[in-house]
């Protein structure tokens, strides 16, 4: 919960319901960034045309980002200005690239243009106080109603896309990280695809999306031994990162591309010894604070490579390598940002814009009963369903539910 906003009750009231009130007010920031994550992820999917460059579209996501953010909350709250910003660089990574791909003018992979066909993840996220919305989908380039997505990009965009249905109806209070972790397994096995090995989804709070309760995708067995289990509360926030691969089983390594997003690591002291080092590091906290960042945003590139060298090493700030899964094989994604709130799970994101059924034609079908009542139901009940079901509880227990 943020400490920068206070609720503004009576103060003969003022006991019963301040975290209530500060909840409700970190919720509203939440969904204004949400919002600007969504217009700017229209604005880039329209630009996902054949023959665009992939740098473009990563320099001008952030553009729009930063756009979106600096034309909302300008007023001090407590004499205190309300930090904003990106809260994740705009990534757009291609078929078996698997995320965080964001070249710099330098970089050999800068001159990446999109082709027809290929399977493009957008990946971005803003923040306002560090409430941050996150939020990642998938296209097709050229593909339409008229010009369906086939063969195993058709499966691999279905699979992901069912699995982050069925994720978020499971992200619920009482439920357990480990039940996400097989229903998603289950899902993707349908269309013969893997998600990604090791790939997490985590907690958020105030200035944190990589909190300490996670949801890990197709572990390896020292992953399912050393992974803790988690069980979801009330009043929690998570961002759910769906990555599915057409691969056989979901591996990916790090190649050639140059790693560009870092991000601080806040558990980490250590007093770095260079002068370069210290006054990147000093840049880097002015301009991203919590928040993971690009190169792009230093104004000397090849310095703030060279500072950020002794940071990494010492592991104070990480790098999110850019990952990549086997030639000809497809990877889809899609992330979004959700609030566990008092009358059950609320979406802080917006649905993806470009998904439609009709642009996905595939041969395989969900089948699984139970994973396609659970695809069917709402993600959040109705109080009229909430109170069928507990008088059908009560009838079942020999009470007569109208008395009451």
């Amino acid at each position: 919960m943020s400490d920068s906003e206070k609720p503004t009750a009576d103060p003969a009231v003022e006991e019963k319901k301040p975290s209530t009130s500060t909840f409700e007010a970190d919720l509203t920031k939440y969904k204004t960034a949400a919002e600007i994550v969504n217009n700017v992820m229209k604005k880039l999917i329209e630009l996902c045309v054949e023959g665009a460059k992939v740098i473009d579209i990563c320099v001008e996501g952030d553009k729009l980002l930063e756009e979106g953010t600096g034309a909302v909350y300008n007023k001090p709250v407590k004499g205190t200005k309300v930090t904003k910003g990106i809260a994740f660089p705009t990534c757009v990574s291609v078929n078996n690239t698997v995320s965080h791909f964001s070249p710099l003018a330098s970089d050999p992979q800068s001159s990446q243009v999109l082709a027809k066909d290929d399977v493009v993840k957008l990946h971005l996220g803003a923040h306002i106080d560090g409430f941050a919305a996150v939020s990642a989908e998938t296209l097709v380039v050229g593909a339409s109603a008229e010009n369906p997505v086939t063969g195993r990009r058709a499966d691999v965009l279905k699979a992901a896309w069912t699995a982050a249905e069925i994720a978020m109806r499971m992200v619920k209070v009482g439920n357990k990280n480990w039940a996400v972790t097989e229903a998603v397994g289950k899902v993707t096995s349908v269309w013969d695809c893997k998600p990604v090995e090791g790939m997490l989804s985590c907690q958020q709070t105030q200035n944190v999306i990589d909190g300490k309760k996670r949801i890990i995708l197709n572990p390896n067995e020292s992953q399912k031994r050393d992974f803790e289990a988690a069980t979801f509360a009330e009043g929690e926030v998570y961002g759910i990162d769906i990555l599915v691969s057409s691969g056989e089983d979901g591996k990916a390594r790090v190649e050639e591309s140059r790693t560009t997003l870092h991000q601080r690591d806040s558990t980490i002291t250590y007093q770095l010894k260079m002068k370069t080092s210290r006054a990147v590091f000093s840049e880097m906290q002015k301009k991203a604070g919590a928040f993971p960042f690009n190169i792009r945003v230093f104004e000397d590139e090849k310095r703030a490579r060279m500072g950020l060298q002794e940071a990494v090493q010492h592991s104070l700030v990480k790098p999110y390598d850019v990952v990549h899964t086997p030639a000809n094989t497809f990877v889809a994604a899609f992330h979004f940002t959700i609030a566990l709130l008092p009358g059950g799970p609320s979406m802080i994101t917006l649905p993806p814009i470009w998904y439609k059924p009709e642009f996905v034609k595939t041969e395989k079908e969900l089948e699984d009963e139970e994973l396609k009542a659970l695809l069917a139901r709402n993600l959040r009940e109705s109080k009229k369903s909430k109170k069928k079901k507990a008088a059908k509880n009560g009838a079942e227990a020999g009470d007569d539910p109208k008395e009451a």
